[in-house]
């Protein structure tokens, strides 16, 4: 056999013995034979090994794309009896992993994918198979990589790997089909392949983006009966499964035993926690739980910083959210702000109406050479339309276009609610068919912002027309729409109207809240109907409805509009007992009560005295 340096070669020397076939002789020319071994390095040793290379820089805009190619087994590397064979035919080609990839995408999935794979030196190692399958599942096409599954399966060389199933099962879990992800579990079994810590994140992971807590927490127990210790990406995948949920008790209990476990959280952990936090609605909770992190070794990330200022806006602690943001562009080395902070900034200042800041902002991010989303670009239109902005709102959805993105049902949505808000109901009603027309589907919000357009400048008819059609195409009405159309009644002084819009709620199962009470109080004091506003009042308390400061400023100034001065001071009375803090509104109705009740006094002294 070849004989070389490295590694070094083991040496058999086989002891003479009695019962030796060939004993020992005194014949000088008898010579012991000593057998070598040695073992060449594997040629195929780089083949298995990814090389990045870089296929696209753009220096001015700052972007560039790196692309691994993968080389795998060639035809040099196949068994010499598949070597012979392909040699032959002429239609095989003995490609790359990365150039069958590369072809594969190039076809539909309804194409000959299988008559392409068949094509294929590589296909006669089964060394190719997990590299295929690995690039094929980076990329994200779930169709092909199906495909490419179901044809491997079929080869002859073939044989299951657990690492094959566990990149398939994640696959299925990014595109969130968790019935096929927990087939491809148990059919791993019944290939003999026994699931690892990895298998299980994946199925966890795939549960987790699907909502389904529950599920992954079984998984957990079923994986703990395997005797297969949980990681931390264990952990965190079964606390972000409970969080993505709104269950975020459930994600603390869950951190709780990790910890217990020895299993310490690391920044991805709380992360996960702060977010469950926030989808949860627990955003004092949320601060306080960054206050005991800041107390640990691990420093916070944008993503961690993301999420605080978002808390701090929903709180209305805009300054701290401001003092935060600043502190970000200052220290870029530690935390730099991203698209996901400047696009929360925006939606800030939109809310606290200064609508130029959002503006400066959004421009700041285009000077720090972020490339806005579509959710920046819906922010800056949400912010114009808020304000009835058309014109600005409309510049902006044209930005859209322009930068490669299509708008989506947000983006059309925001720019008929600024049409709404100047009350240019017509134009709203064309975004409005453009969106269907660029086959975008409106949803809720889309009709109620087209209602409140019509009704707000009392157009009622039209606006019961459109309710009427989003029943038709399946979207049911909800709280919001009933306001609108009540706000619409009130507006248009037709008090039979309130009554079928009222009749149509209850018939729907649309329970009122405040906010829907409230107009149609509010409608019926409009049109100087005081006995069925008070007897909605009355029905409002019985149901166990809270009333709040607009309920009572609706009471009180509706009754001061018609001369009711001592029922306005009643409710006065009311609201002082169930400890509403009284508003300016308020304050001003109340003033204006006390004063026409005064001159009325005065005026019928006057009469008796005379």
């Amino acid at each position: 056999m070849s004989s070389t340096p490295n590694p070094s070669p083991i040496i058999f020397d086989f002891p003479h013995s009695t019962h030796s076939p060939h004993p020992k002789s005194s014949n000088p020319a008898f010579t012991t034979h000593k057998t070598l071994i040695s073992c060449k390095e594997s040629k195929s040793k780089g083949a298995l090994e990814e090389k990045k290379k870089v296929v696209f820089v753009d220096y001015d805009n700052g972007k560039h794309q790196v692309s691994t190619h993968v080389s795998g087994l060639r035809k040099a590397d196949i068994p010499k009896h598949y070597r012979l064979r392909v040699e032959a035919d002429r239609f095989q080609k003995d490609w790359s992993v990365s150039e069958v990839v590369e072809r594969l995408l190039k076809l539909n999935h309804w194409d000959d994918v299988e008559g392409l794979l068949n094509r294929w030196v590589g296909r006669f190692s089964r060394k190719n198979f997990p590299l295929l399958i690995r690039e094929i599942t980076q990329i994200g096409s779930l169709e092909h990589s199906v495909q490419v599954f179901r044809w491997m399966k079929n080869q002859k060389n073939y044989c299951a790997r657990t690492d094959i199933y566990n990149m398939m099962i994640r696959l299925h879990a990014r595109h969130n089909i968790v019935d096929q992800a927990r087939g491809l579990f148990f059919e791993m079994q019944k290939w003999r392949c026994k699931p690892d810590a990895e298998t299980y994140n994946a199925l966890i992971n795939a549960h987790g983006r699907a909502g389904q807590w529950r599920w992954a927490m079984n998984i957990m127990d079923d994986m703990l009966r395997a005797a297969i210790p949980p990681s931390r990406s264990t952990y965190n995948n079964l606390i972000n499964a409970c969080g993505t949920s709104g269950n975020w008790k459930e994600a603390l209990n869950v951190c709780k035993k990790m910890t217990e476990n020895g299993v310490g959280p690391d920044l991805v952990t709380h992360n996960i926690v702060l977010s469950a936090y926030k989808r949860g609605n627990q955003y004092s909770k949320a601060l306080s739980y960054f206050e005991l992190m800041k107390g640990t070794n691990i420093r916070p990330d944008t993503t961690t910083l993301n999420i605080v200022i978002y808390c701090l806006v929903k709180l209305g602690q805009n300054g701290k959210a401001i003092d935060i943001f600043n502190s970000m562009k200052e220290k870029r080395s530690e935390c730099c702000p991203d698209v996901v902070t400047f696009t929360t900034i925006i939606h800030l200042y939109s809310v606290c109406g200064q609508i130029e800041n959002c503006q400066t902002v959004f421009n700041t991010m285009l000077a720090e050479g972020l490339k806005p989303n579509i959710v920046s670009y819906n922010a800056l239109i949400g912010a114009y339309a808020s304000h009835g902005m058309d014109k600005e709102a409309l510049s902006v959805f044209n930005e859209i276009k322009k930068n490669g993105f299509h708008p989506d049902v947000v983006s059309y949505t925001s720019l008929l609610n600024a049409y709404g808000k100047s009350g240019k109901p017509e134009k709203a009603m064309k975004v409005f068919e453009l969106m269907r027309r660029n086959h975008c589907k409106p949803n809720l919000v889309s009709y109620n912002a087209l209602i409140d357009a019509y009704g707000s400048k009392g157009l009622l008819t039209e606006a019961v027309e459109i309710l009427h059609e989003m029943e038709r195409n399946g979207v049911q009405p909800n709280i919001v729409s009933i306001c609108t159309l009540l706000a619409a009644c009130g507006r248009c002084g037709q008090k039979v109207k309130i009554k079928s819009v009222l009749s149509a709620a209850e018939l729907r199962g649309i329970k009122l809240n405040t906010t829907a009470y409230n107009s149609a109080i509010g409608s019926y004091l409009c049109v100087g109907e005081y006995d069925k506003a008070l007897s909605l009042y009355r029905a409002m308390r019985t149901k166990k409805v809270k009333p709040d400061p607009v309920t009572y400023n609706v009471l009180i100034s509706g009754c001061c509009k018609m001369s009711k001065y001592g029922e306005a001071l009643g409710f006065l009375d009311e609201m002082m007992d169930l400890k509403i803090p009284l508003s300016k509104e308020v304050y001003s109705s109340v003033i204006c009560a006390y004063s026409k009740q005064a001159s009325v006094l005065a005026r019928s002294l006057l009469i008796v005295f005379l």
